[in-house]
């Protein structure tokens, strides 16, 4: 069930203004990021990522969630004034698609979103709730090598 909730929970991170890429004064900082990603329905799941983000990734991370099993599109996206909003879909390699809408805050140093996600296995409708809680962990990010998941 992971990867029913992964096009929303790789984020750690997500959006930028509808008119385009979010400031320098409306970006997370790059760093050490740890996300706690839950999916929250129908089944309960828990999953805690480590991730590097650089300075060039911020506006990509900020884009909104997509990782290696989904490409995602937000035609609705905006980060600005501390707040989140999110509307798109997301499509996996098989071509299985999941409508996901959210909100949520979040600082420089810190990141928040619940999210509802909706598809369709087997003909049969599937809709859960999901959540992300990152928060900066530090400056400098560990060598490449270095085995960050937990």
């Amino acid at each position: 069930m992971k990867r029913f909730a992964s096009p929303v929970l790789a984020a750690l991170a997500l959006t930028t203004a509808l008119a385009g890429p979010a400031s320098a004064a409306q970006a997370i900082l790059p760093g050490y990021w740890e996300s706690t990603n839950r999916l929250l329905s129908p089944i309960r799941t828990t999953d805690v990522e480590k991730r590097c983000i650089t300075p060039a990734d911020v506006e990509k991370f900020m884009m909104g969630p997509s990782n290696r099993h989904y490409t995602c599109t937000y035609p609705t996206r905006s980060f600005a004034d501390g707040k989140i909003l999110l509307k798109g879909t997301c499509v996996s390699k098989k071509g299985r698609q999941v409508a996901v809408s959210g909100e949520g805050a979040f600082t420089p140093t810190s990141f928040n979103l619940t999210a509802n996600i909706a598809t369709t296995f087997a003909g049969i409708p599937l809709s859960g709730k999901a959540s992300t809680e990152a928060r900066r962990i530090g400056d400098v990010c560990p060598p490449k090598d270095a085995d960050t998941s937990e």
